[in-house]
């Protein structure tokens, strides 16, 4: 019987490469110019950072505004929270990506696959990538502070640099331990939490906030330890860590679903602790155990060619569909 995760094993080993003709490695390509405009060192940076991928937290912010609006609060004023905390998010999210851009600029350029990142091919200087990620974390406390001068809520300014410096952390996290997936999944289980607490900080630590927080958290890690799949023979050479690094192709799968059924567990947990979900939310809990099947359904079929799908497709329909359907049930 062949083994379903021969093609992942294939890439792991070394088949990331882009070989030339007859085998050869490929002739190295000319340095890119780097940017000269704002304009395009904004685009750069934009691109590099796949702002596209906020899709996977805020969903789970806006699910936990939702969750801690108290009931009969004025729209107006619940819109405007919720302006900020879309705001946050985006910030921190590119303060964090920045961080990650510029502290793995090294390895970055020594991987095939992320060697034309914009700050590792030298497209976007390191000193405009420090300054861009700078101006982000001064944005992100700048808009925590308005919760306090708009609504007298200083929890979100208190905590703002701790976050930040949170987020950051997982940036360093394969140099020391291969559970960077984990703290991976935290840095994203903050959103549903940072929004409950921006708006009634007393819903921040109830049950179905921490088992929604658990929830991104494994869910995660899960798909991140599928995604570095790609790289483990480069982080193996390299003597950075992680779980496919540490325990091969196969372990790593197996422990990628030991995490998804306990993010599956949570959720279901989620669903029970909060008497105002209902039959939506049910619906949602159980389209989500689906897509994390599907994920790996995929990956085992199609090894490292099916993480596209897996990772982007999967994992964002889940998002959008777990967030949707628990806000139209709080609504309803």
């Amino acid at each position: 019987m062949q083994d379903p995760l021969a093609a992942v094993r294939a890439c792991a080993d070394g088949a990331l490469t882009t070989p030339g003709r007859g085998g050869a490695p490929a002739a190295p390509a000319l340095a890119p110019a780097p940017a000269r405009t704002l304009g395009d060192r904004l685009a750069l940076a934009a691109a590099d950072i796949k702002l596209s991928h906020s899709v996977f937290a805020m969903p789970f912010a806006l699910l936990g505004a939702f969750l801690a609006r108290p009931t009969g609060a004025p729209w107006s004023q619940f819109a405007v929270q919720g302006g900020l905390i879309v705001g946050c998010m985006f910030f921190a999210r590119s303060w964090a990506m920045l961080v990650n851009r510029i502290a793995d600029s090294g390895f970055d350029a020594g991987n095939p696959r992320t060697a034309r990142r914009a700050v590792a091919s030298g497209r976007l200087a390191r000193r405009d990538a420090i300054a861009m990620a700078v101006a982000c974390a001064a944005s992100f406390c700048t808009l925590a502070a308005l919760f306090g001068v708009l609504f007298g809520n200083w929890w979100p300014a208190g905590l703002c640099l701790p976050v930040l410096g949170w987020l950051a952390l997982y940036s360093f996290a394969k140099r020391f331990t291969a559970l960077c997936h984990v703290l991976l999944g935290t840095a994203l289980a903050i959103s549903p939490m940072a929004a409950c607490l921006a708006v009634q900080p007393e819903v921040a630590l109830s049950p179905v906030v921490l088992l929604l927080a658990g929830f991104v958290t494994l869910w995660v890690a899960g798909f991140d330890v599928l995604y570095a799949l790609q790289d483990t023979d480069f982080d193996r050479r390299t003597g950075l860590s992680s779980i496919p690094a540490k325990l091969g192709p196969a372990g790593a799968a197996w422990v990628s679903r030991g995490m998804h059924v306990g993010a599956a567990a949570c959720l279901a947990l989620a669903w029970r602790a909060e008497g105002r979900f209902g039959v939506l939310f049910g619906v949602a809990v159980g389209l989500a155990a689906v897509l994390l099947i599907v994920e790996h359904a995929v990956v085992i079929r199609r090894g490292l060619a099916g993480l596209p799908m897996a990772f982007f497709t999967v994992n964002g329909a889940l998002s959008l569909l777990v967030g949707a359907l628990g806000i139209a049930d709080l609504l309803a």
